[in-house]
């Protein structure tokens, strides 16, 4: 059975706690332990002792420098610029409704800061309908200030996607204390709010964007209202001297005590306009969020500020909504999307059939509909999908780019075609920028089946399978983008052909469709050798194609492939895709060293290296030669566990390198480490 609203997040929360003294700052770390996403309670700990796992900590007492993870849960990348392009489909609006998402992609206590050795993760992809990702949790017992994990965040940035951190003050029935609320907005002797410039602090040091507040915890008063007023207040002032933002939750009212309203209105519009968005709770109708549409405008702000809340926990792309009172078809929209727990698609599968490709067929129908095509809505689905009514993003703006369709787990580590690890993982923060519009296909035949597939990759743990009869050509939308072509502008691609034949041609289009939903005035270059300009190598049984862009000027504004079957049925592998100018070397990072150590797990770190930087790699040098994959994160920290000596050997020895845009790589960096 599923858990349902907010038990996942209270599940450890003890009967009775009482507030004791803060605690002093964490210090720093002397042996390998692992490192794990941070969490915190405002100021006062519960009485007693954690449960096991469990750490207390005081935000109060937190200090950057005295964080031993910081160089673990510091994101790497920084926000992108995303632009819009022209829709996919004549329903699918910009400007308009917005989509938040509200998701528990771990535990509180124990959610690694590096990703984890299994694939069964829910590695979010769909990024490009997304403007706000809430990293939810929080509860009594382990701590209700929650910052998001490194990996989340950079594979969010990557896409142009807002990360924020979640405050959590549960419910009384859930173990909530009205002294935690009253502990996040006390006042100084200057009569400022220090856990506000805490919060702003924590999300500098940590590079996310800002906090969800969520104050449910019952028995407040109007004095209580006010405290809180004027600590969001702050903390929106402090927040946007950062360049971060603030959403508030229908909960709270103005007068302390907790009524979620289902609106906005004159019960918590003060919240509203003391932050930069609200999430109105699920008790709306479709009168609520007309007039609170309506209310938001009166105070000069938008009405797509407020994100209606859809509960999809417990049913996901199941669940009965009323769409036309969010997103009316054929009328403006009324206001945002706020999914509360989407990743329902993963959690909903049974245990024995999460492997990942499963889980991506669940939240592809869940993003994109029942069609499975964005540019073709199904519109007899009664689950009205992100797809159908929401213009998508793109941040595919700049030379280099490159993608190895990488979706952030898997079930081996590829490199060049060949296996370099058997272990499966996941580490969103390795994600490619992927194709937003899975899948649209454009053809007069039999619709070929596309999708992320994990028994074969070029790089990294997933490539694009496309398999069907191919009766016709089919040409394959990839990526939106405002990529400048100039005098040494080349495209790559990398693939292979497992079954059947195909005649493989590149799709460039240097200019937007003619309106919503059309084909891009797509150019088509040959890819094989026999017939086009392109050189091609061929590495562990996939070929690589380079092919200049001779004709075309100005920009790219969208990228596909079109296949057209030479005898079938077919199995085509997509396993890579860049454009690029000259190919540039990335520097070496520098400094690398064992900072901790504990029989075999051991503790990395490393000085970052200058330019460009997709990621870093480990691996392990054996004694006859050969190389082993250990891992790969954007950090300038790695934490390994398990290492045992090989025979013989006397001290590991680890290789790191730099990773650069076009996934080539740096010299590398060794690091030994005695036994």
């Amino acid at each position: 059975m599923n858990p349902t609203r907010r038990t996942v997040l209270i599940a450890a929360t003890a009967a009775a706690l009482t507030p004791s003294p803060p605690v002093a700052a964490v210090p720093r770390a002397t042996a390998a332990t692992p490192p794990y996403a941070s969490y915190w309670y405002p100021d006062s700990l519960p009485s007693g002792s954690p449960g096991a796992g469990i750490t207390w900590r005081s935000l109060k007492t937190w200090r950057a420098a005295d964080d031993p993870d910081l160089a673990f849960n510091a994101a790497s990348v920084p926000l992108a610029a995303r632009f819009t392009p022209t829709p996919a489909n004549t329903a699918a609006r910009s400007g308009q409704a917005r989509i938040q998402a509200l998701v528990s992609f771990g535990p509180t206590a124990g959610n690694p800061s590096q990703g984890s050795a299994t694939a069964d993760y829910y590695a979010l992809t769909h990024w490009a309908y997304l403007d706000e990702l809430v990293f939810w949790g929080g509860s009594a017992g382990e701590g209700l200030i929650l910052a998001p994990s490194a990996p989340v965040v950079d594979a969010a940035h990557r896409h142009g996607v807002p990360v924020l951190g979640n405050i959590f003050l549960p419910p009384t029935a859930y173990g909530g204390r009205l002294q935690w609320t009253r502990d996040l907005v006390q006042k100084d002797a200057t009569g400022h709010h220090p856990l506000a410039a805490q919060l702003v602090a924590v999300a500098e040091a940590y590079g996310f964007d800002g906090w969800f507040v969520n104050a449910e915890t019952g028995g407040g008063n109007t004095a209580l209202g006010t405290a809180m007023l004027g600590f969001v207040r702050e903390l929106k002032a402090l927040a946007a001297a950062k360049g971060q933002r603030v959403t508030w939750y229908d909960a709270m009212t103005v007068n302390g005590t907790v009524s979620w309203q289902g609106a906005l209105n004159n019960q918590n519009q003060a919240f509203f306009q003391a932050a930069d968005a609200m999430f109105v709770d699920f008790r709306w109708s479709a009168g609520t969020l007309a007039a609170s549409g309506a209310k938001a405008g009166e105070q000069g702000r938008s009405r797509y500020e407020l994100w209606a809340g859809v509960d999809v926990e417990s049913n996901g792309s199941g669940t009965s909504v009323n769409w036309d009172a969010i997103v009316p078809a054929g009328k403006p929209h009324i206001t945002s999307i706020g999914f509360y727990r989407p990743e329902w698609t993963r959690n909903h599968l049974p245990a024995d059939q999460r492997a990942p490709e499963d889980f991506h067929a669940a939240d592809d129908r869940f993003w994109s509909g029942r069609s499975l095509d964005p540019s073709r809505p199904d519109g007899a689905d009664p689950w009205r999908a992100p797809a159908v009514s929401v213009a998508d993003h793109s941040t595919v703006t700049s030379v280099p780019f490159a993608s190895v369709f990488n979706t952030g787990h898997g079930l081996r580590w590829y490199e060049e075609g060949a296996v370099t690890s058997e272990a499966p993982w996941n580490h969103l923060g390795l994600q490619d920028r992927l194709p937003s519009r899975r899948w649209v296909v454009r053809t007069a035949g039999e619709r070929p089946v596309i999708s992320f597939d994990f028994a074969a990759a070029w790089r990294g743990g997933s490539s694009v399978l496309v398999k069907g009869e191919l009766d016709q050509p089919a040409v394959v939308d990839l990526y939106a983008t405002r990529l400048p072509i100039g005098v040494n502008t080349v495209i790559e691609l990398t693939y292979r052909t497992e079954t059947g034949g195909v005649n493989v041609e590149l799709a460039v289009a240097t200019a937007e469709p003619s309106g919503a939903g059309a084909t891009p005035p797509y150019t088509y270059l040959a890819v094989n050798p026999v017939n086009s300009h392109a050189r091609v190598k061929c590495v562990n049984g996939w070929q690589t194609a380079t092919l200049p862009l001779t004709g075309l000027s100005g920009s790219v504004h969208a990228l596909g492939v079109r296949l057209t079957a030479t005898e079938g049925p077919v199995r085509w592998r997509l396993g890579g895709l860049a454009v690029r100018d000259a190919v540039t070397p990335p520097a070496a990072p520098s400094g690398a060293r064992v900072t901790a150590a504990s029989g075999g797990d051991l503790r990395l770190a490393w000085n970052a290296a200058p330019g460009a930087v997709r990621h870093y790699t480990l691996h392990r040098l054996l004694p006859d030669g050969s190389r082993r994959f250990l891992g790969a994160t954007g950090q300038r920290a790695h934490f390994l566990s398990g290492l045992r000596p090989e025979q013989g050997e006397r001290a590991a020895r680890f290789e790191l390198r730099t990773v650069g845009e076009l996934y080539n790589a740096s010299t590398p960096v060794t690091v030994t480490h005695t036994w």
